[in-house]
């Protein structure tokens, strides 16, 4: 597989249009930490590291409001391919700031609003609204 965050986003989002209620995911430092984020902004229920047969791997609970999903997208941007970066000015506005872009940065891996707040660039991940 060549772009394990894009198979992340892509078993969430067909779980989530399908109403699944759990997705899992094959266990890596940067998935939990995306997952961790989408924890935090309150898209997903619950994080949990599950293993079988010596294999980890992250559950993720998926959130839904009135049998509707709360993610609405779920969107990669930089792929192992094209590659896309940007600066503390160029930062990405997602929906009129309703929706999230999860960056790849100098000081860890966070969302829009907190590289704006720490003033740093970096590789732009995915967009969810």
């Amino acid at each position: 597989m060549t772009d394990p965050i894009a198979d992340m986003l892509t078993r969430i989002r067909n779980a989530f249009l399908v109403k699944k209620k759990d997705v899992l995911v094959p266990n890596s430092k940067i998935k939990l930490k995306i997952a961790e984020i989408l924890y935090k902004e309150r898209l997903i229920d619950k994080i949990e590291l599950v293993e079988e047969n010596k294999i980890k791997n992250i559950k993720i609970s998926l959130k839904y409001d009135n049998k509707e999903s709360v993610i609405a997208s779920i969107k990669r941007i930089s792929t192992p391919g094209r590659r896309i970066y940007v600066g503390k000015e160029e930062l990405p506005y997602v929906l009129n700031g309703f929706g999230i872009a999860i960056l790849s940065t100098s000081r860890g891996i966070m969302t829009n609003r907190e590289a704006k707040k720490l003033g740093v660039g970096g590789e732009i991940i995915c967009e969810i609204y």
